[in-house]
């Protein structure tokens, strides 16, 4: 058997055996060190593992995710909630607009797709709920609403996309992602209205208006943080790496001395929470060094990357095919697996068809967010019905709506790749040709 079958048939096994994936990472480079080159190279698995996180933009990452924790706990959500209430007002459908306008501006501070699931679906569940929605439909929208934190920056996932594919400016993607991320929560708020109005969900009668200007004065805080954020990383202030640290800063501010529900005790707390999470991505991010550098070296990849050329040679054709390759691993794996095992595979297509790398980052990163409420995973789905204590089957029906709806916009972006390189490009940011 060959070596290249022998690397991803043993990944693939052990996935299917139900090992974690950074363990299936490695044990495939290993099998595939073995079996393509010598037992000798196995000394190379120190070094590969060292340099796999020995990067400094990697730094953004556990910051980012204790940025998420913090503004969490800090109670920004129900904040945010209550004033987007007092700009939407009572009205059929009026709670789904505000679900998913939180969830966006949520996104803006965690990148974190399943922090901002819980943070939300903590706040909203209750209120929707008494409105008369039912609970699958409002899980599932909270779901697939805090799947655009992939795209609205600070994503993790476009971190790691800069680090994975060399030359794309971090700044660049975060820009990129803004548009749509935004059209990404319009289009899931189309059917979400629709049906609120069809079956008259939320009596207007049986709501009441919060005080407008109260609510905004108690968000404002929370709203000034992915405005710092963009706003440093476009005047020059801070690296992205920079930003992470301001933000962590910026949210132990706002959680202890302006909505104080944040101590020492609870700091200690979500660093501690944060160390576990980041270092899980960590091992992730190490091992799959392992399964990189032997797939390049025997070349794995770029097999791989034949064999999908081969098929056809419309750069449309093999788009549509990799963005159903995509799509699957979204349904099965977190973001940062999928970038670490595909991107070294279509890397050679990208080159080859001279895709942008800014647009086709985007690309991927709506595919993994209409994934992360996909089911049998959907790791944002689990989150939402958990918090709502309804089974995960009972929300499959709504999710295919709303995988419908995000799947438009995903194709809007591929067909107009202005939709995301305009914003960069006018912000200065190297977007390459498109």
């Amino acid at each position: 058997m060959s070596p290249d079958l022998l690397l991803i048939g043993s990944f693939l096994l052990a996935l299917l055996l139900g090992v974690p994936v950074a363990i299936a990472l490695g044990l495939g480079g290993v099998v595939g060190i073995l079996a393509g080159l010598s037992p000798d190279m196995l000394a190379t698995l120190g070094t590969n593992t060292y340099n796999s996180v020995a990067k400094y933009p990697l730094i953004a990452i556990p910051l980012f995710i204790l940025t998420g924790l913090i503004f969490e706990r800090a109670g920004v959500a129900a904040s945010l909630v209550r004033f987007a209430q007092a700009i939407i007002g009572p009205r059929h459908g009026g709670l789904t607009v505000v679900a998913v306008l939180v969830c966006l501006i949520m996104g803006g501070m965690s990148g974190s797709g399943p922090a901002d699931a819980a943070a939300v679906a903590m706040v909203m569940l209750p209120s929707m709920r008494k409105a008369g929605y039912p609970q699958p439909f409002s899980a599932t929208l909270i779901a697939a609403s805090s799947s655009t934190a992939i795209l609205i920056p600070p994503s993790i996932a476009l971190i790691l996309y800069s680090i994975v594919v060399p030359g794309v400016d971090l700044r660049a993607l975060f820009a990129a992602g803004v548009f749509p991320g935004i059209l990404a929560g319009l289009s899931l708020l189309v059917p979400a209205l629709f049906l609120a109005r069809k079956y008259r969900w939320e009596d207007p009668k049986d709501s009441e208006r919060p005080p407008f200007w109260p609510s905004f004065k108690a968000a404002l805080p929370a709203l000034f943080a992915p405005v710092i954020i963009l706003g440093g990383l476009r005047s020059g202030l801070f690296t992205p790496t920079e930003a992470a640290v301001v933000a962590v800063t910026y949210g132990v501010i706002v959680g202890c001395l302006v909505y104080r529900n944040l101590s020492i005790r609870n700091l200690f707390d979500l660093i501690t929470d944060a160390a576990v999470t980041s270092g899980v991505v960590m091992l992730i991010i190490a091992l799959a060094g392992i399964f990189a550098w032997a797939g390049t070296t025997l070349g794995t990849f770029q097999h791989l990357a034949d064999a999908l050329l081969s098929l056809s040679d419309n750069g449309w054709v093999l788009l549509g095919l990799v963005m159903v390759l995509v799509l699957i691993a979204g349904m099965l794996l977190d973001a940062v697996s999928i970038y670490l095992i595909l991107i070294p595979i279509v890397l050679p297509l990208m080159n080859h068809f001279g895709w942008n790398p800014v647009w086709f980052g985007i690309l991927l990163a709506m595919n993994i967010a209409i994934g992360q409420f996909t089911p049998p995973v959907a790791v944002n789905l689990m989150v939402t019905t958990r918090i709502a204590n309804i089974r995960l089957e009972h929300t499959i029906g709504w999710a295919l709506v709303f995988i419908a709806a995000m799947g438009v916009s995903l194709l809007l972006v591929m067909l107009l790749p202005g939709i995301a390189l305009w914003l960069p490009d006018k912000l200065g940011f190297v977007v390459g040709q498109w």
